[in-house]
């Protein structure tokens, strides 16, 4: 790995003077810039972990006169850096490139899964390529039912995403389609109908013996075929098989399953099919049929991509570019992303929704005032990894914060609050201070009364200290606090809030913030994203029962 100790330890040392104390996840984008390279990111949050302890048991002046000596290093973080795709296969496509989304719809795309769905359409941008919507609606699993609300929820995601498809194909249409190749199978001698338990079909996987099932002739074979979607045939009881070699190195690829009996209600088609296709089977005749030359997907699909490409071969079809990237593991959202998980808590009322912060779903994530630019920015960088990584949710969130700080306005905001009164302060009734650090001309009022807001975090820390209050004067901190004086000494900085409203803040973990905000908020439009002073960007959500709302979206 380049060595990057002294950025390391630059950019710590500025997060924790700017925010008081660092954590690791705001280190590491900042690196990419400085040559980091994808692959040496677990050596890099290594250092970067031991970097984060130092600094933050250092006191105020050492992180300064330390911060001095490495600040070269920092002074050209604005510098915008191009992020390129690198470049696909072409030459052996024969036409117009055309590229697919496959969601299946048992949730809200969340920002783990929408990674492999922006790619495929950044790659269609980059070569004015065809991109179809093809929503894979074969019946699931009872573990993972389909969603009906899903069928909006996706693609609402995919336009605000700015994902432009030429065409939408539902999977639960076209069951027509693949019965006719699933016949084209058995008469060309390469599928079967299997009767046999579970238990007995494994133990002649891992001994590569082949089934009796297998052995019948292919007359008998379609009847046994047909005899799969009556109803005396019981879920359960048979599915087709794909005849592979049972020798072959990987027992799971030995006779996979290409259709089964599934009684549930599909919520397009209600009870009209009870033979469902698996996914190796529906997506290697349509990505044939819809003329797909370039697919993109996960490291955990190798297997159906095998099995795809072992039915080309049968009907003797030429072969889509089968591109598979590493899983990506976002560090820093919490529980593993899921969209089972989301489909349990919405149902049973924990989430609010769909648009819950805990899902981390594209519209939840819109909704706490990130941009999609910075999204789609976001998994261009990350690009087409080859390995699985690991990506701290801090990278997506220091692309939106470059994006969106120069516009949000600044605002005073006092959690959890502590009323205190002020004795000897100045006969002041408001101050003006900086709408935005670098507009000093754009200026906003803050009223003062003889009281004031602070957190009662910061009045436990700092009882009876002498302290400053931020754009005012210093005060000995008490409940009847004295103003001590008006010069800027370095002494803790409190934020506070005097002619406020009550609001809320909805955090990332799903629960609320209450506090005092100051009374322009009111002001606010509906999804303006401010920042609160010392605390975070927000977005505005709106006004409720009448306390103002805000999402959090980060620091």
């Amino acid at each position: 790995m380049k060595d990057l100790s002294r950025e390391i330890l630059a950019y710590a040392l500025q997060n924790a003077i700017e925010f008081g104390q660092v954590e690791a996840g705001r280190i590491l984008p900042k690196l990419f810039q400085h040559g980091l390279d994808k692959k040496d990111i677990p050596l890099a949050m290594g250092e970067i972990n031991e970097v984060v302890k130092k600094i933050n048991s250092l006191n105020p002046a050492e992180r300064e006169k330390l911060f001095g000596e490495v600040s070269d290093l920092v002074k050209k973080q604005d510098k915008k850096e191009d992020y390129e795709l690198p470049e696909l296969p072409t030459s052996d496509i024969g036409g117009k490139m055309v590229l697919r989304l496959a969601p299946f719809p048992s949730g809200a795309l969340h920002i783990g899964n929408t990674k492999t769905y922006l790619l495929n359409a950044l790659y269609a941008e980059k070569y004015k390529a065809d991109l179809l919507l093809v929503m894979d609606d074969t019946i699931g699993s009872v573990e993972k039912p389909i969603v009906k609300e899903c069928y909006d929820l996706i693609p609402e995601a995919f336009k605000w995403l700015g994902v432009n498809y030429k065409k939408t194909y539902f999977k639960s249409d076209r069951l027509e389609i693949y019965y006719e190749y699933a016949e084209k199978l058995l008469n060309l001698n390469k599928a079967y109908v299997c009767h046999c338990k579970v238990e007995i079909l494994r133990e002649n996987r891992a001994v590569g013996k082949e089934c009796s099932c297998r052995q019948y002739p292919q007359g008998i074979q379609l009847e046994r075929w047909k005899q799969l979607f009556k109803p005396e045939v019981k879920e359960g009881d048979a599915v087709l098989r794909i005849k592979t070699d049972m020798q072959h190195p990987n027992p799971a690829f030995r006779d996979r399953v290409l259709f089964r009996i599934a009684d549930r209600p599909h919520p397009r088609v209600g009870t009209k099919y009870r033979v469902w296709p698996t996914l190796e089977m529906c997506w290697s005749i349509d990505d044939h049929l819809l003329g797909i030359t370039h697919v993109i997907r996960g490291n955990d699909l190798m297997i159906e991509s095998d099995m795809e490409k072992y039915i080309w071969d049968i009907f003797k079809w030429k072969h889509p570019v089968l591109i598979h990237t590493g899983l990506v593991r976002l560090e820093g959202v919490g529980a593993k992303l899921s969209k089972s998980k989301a489909q349990k808590e919405v149902v049973s009322g924990l989430f609010s929704g769909w648009d819950d912060p805990r899902t981390w779903s594209v519209q939840s994530l819109a909704r706490r005032g990130i941009r999609k630019e910075a999204i789609r920015e976001f998994v261009k960088r990350i690009g087409l990894n080859k390995q699985d990584i690991i990506v701290p949710i801090e990278s997506l969130y220091a692309i939106n914060r470059q994006m969106i700080d120069a516009d949000a306005s600044r605002f005073s905001f006092v959690e959890n609050p502590v009323l205190l009164e002020l004795e000897d302060a100045p006969t002041v009734s408001s101050i003006s201070v900086p709408v935005h650090p670098d507009k000093p001309e754009e200026l906003r009022e803050i009223g003062i009364g003889k009281s004031i807001f602070i957190s009662r975090k910061d009045y436990s820390e700092y009882k009876n200290k002498e302290v400053r209050l931020i754009h005012l004067f210093n005060i000995l901190l008490e409940d009847k606090s004295k103003v001590t004086s008006i010069e800027n000494k370095k002494i803790p900085k409190l934020q506070w809030v005097s002619d406020g409203v009550k609001a809320k803040v909805l955090m990332v973990e799903g629960n609320w913030v209450e506090g005092f905000v100051e009374s322009s908020a009111m002001k606010l439009k509906k999804d303006s994203v401010v920042q609160f002073e010392r605390f975070g960007f927000v977005r505005f959500d709106g006004i409720y029962d009448g306390v103002p709302n805000f999402w959090f979206a980060h620091n």
